[in-house]
């Protein structure tokens, strides 16, 4: 059995949850214990800060763990990462007062400079010989420049929201990041083949992401124009219809292409245009 290790709380446990869920794996009374058993696939999910995650799983007390990638890199623990997961996108970044002038890196010379990710500022102030104070704080790091903690701050940016409240703006984008699926170094025989099943089914979901099923007529006539909208992942399904000079065409497309294609299709004289919302993929 593997255990895979995640985030106690916070939009990473939600979005990892949520991850095994759609792939199939039903985790029991998650909400109430630090370990669970899947009812229906031989995993167990242990619940941990997110920095902590990184180690246990390189020290085999968890054999798998979904991280933010920022922390794989700041704990430069030795672990493998297996897959992106195409979730928790966010950046690191250098921050400043927003009534600073920015000229380029060297205004950090001499700079006191907050973060929770020291090891990742130290790497990028030294490619770019820069010469500043490092302040480690762990949590609200967005104040120091108010508290007079620090001169700049280098933190986590979503939406930089966050930085807009407190004043400052960001300068440069370093560490660009979103959640993985990392695993130890020794995975036993066995549990290679559990982690290539996990692997096959969280390709089948992230393929099946923002996609739409399209099904319509169209005329015959107007297929292999309807071909060039629609390449599909190989091409097309078309089959005729009872109707003499009309056939029957399916297809997936990207959701954000959706109705860009539809205005293409009723040009060329589609109709019945069914969408329906995929499942999954099987690649």
């Amino acid at each position: 059995m593997l255990r895979i290790a995640i985030q106690t709380k916070g939009r990473l446990n939600e979005q990892s949850t949520a991850l095994l869920h759609e792939i199939g794996i039903d985790i029991e009374g998650a909400k109430r214990k630090f370990l669970s058993k899947a009812a229906n696939f031989p995993i167990e999910v242990l619940y941990l800060r997110d920095d902590d995650i990184p180690q246990v799983v390189e020290n085999g007390t968890a054999t798998l763990g979904i991280v933010g990638l920022n922390e794989v890199a700041e704990r430069g623990c030795d672990v493998e990462v297996v897959a992106k997961l195409g979730f928790g996108g966010c950046r690191i970044s250098l921050a400043i007062p927003k009534g600073d002038e920015y000229p380029g890196v060297e205004y950090f010379q001499g700079k006191r400079i907050a973060t929770s990710y020291p090891k990742i500022l130290r790497q990028f102030l030294a490619e770019n010989g820069v010469q500043a104070q490092i302040e480690v704080i762990t949590g609200s790091v967005e104040i120091a420049p108010a508290a007079g903690i620090a001169d700049a701050i280098f933190d986590i940016v979503s939406s930089g929201g966050t930085l807009v409240t407190n004043g400052l703006k960001e300068v440069e984008r370093v560490f660009e990041s979103e959640a993985v699926l990392i695993a130890n170094r020794n995975l036993l025989a066995e549990e290679r083949e559990v982690l290539e099943e996990l692997l096959f089914r969280m390709e089948s979901e992230r393929v099946s992401r923002g996609k739409k099923y399209l099904l319509m007529n169209i005329p015959t006539a107007a297929l292999d124009e309807a071909v060039k909208i629609l390449p599909a992942m190989r091409s097309p399904t078309v089959m005729p219809l009872a109707v003499e000079g009309w056939c029957s065409l399916h297809s997936v497309v990207d959701a954000a292409d959706l109705w860009d294609k539809v205005r293409q299709l009723k040009a060329i004289g589609a109709e019945g245009i069914l969408v329906l919302t995929l499942d999954k993929i099987i690649p």
